[in-house]
């Protein structure tokens, strides 16, 4: 399957999924989500990861030639124990769909305060 990562996720997945780039490589940095869609979808992509998770309610799937793979991480450390959650999730994806694959979240642990802490 023909898919490309978005700028968020991380590079490391792409040596997981085979047929897959980044939008880096692409020279697509910086574009917006709609013409992002657009463009993956000119150059034959087949789904597009992200883990942006406001796109799927900015973006009409509907009619789309490629499907929307959304992570509810993007920190590698996360995503590396889902790869096959997350190739499962690319493999079965028809277009104009979103499937949202969990794994997981990230979370910040707060920081001890006081004297000379914080």
């Amino acid at each position: 399957m023909k898919t490309i990562l978005d700028e968020d996720a991380p590079h490391k997945l792409r040596l997981h999924l085979p047929g897959s780039v980044t939008v880096a490589h692409m020279g697509w940095s910086g574009m917006k989500n709609g013409e992002l869609l657009k463009a993956a979808e000119e150059a034959g992509f087949e789904v597009l990861i992200t883990g942006d998770q406001s796109m799927p309610q900015e973006q009409n799937m509907s009619g789309r030639k490629l499907a929307l793979v959304t992570l509810s991480a993007i920190e590698w450390p996360i995503i590396k124990h889902h790869v096959a959650k997350i190739a499962a999730a690319v493999a079965a994806a028809k277009p104009g769909t979103i499937t949202r694959v969990d794994v997981g979240t990230f979370s910040r642990r707060a920081k001890p305060k006081g004297p000379g802490l914080g």
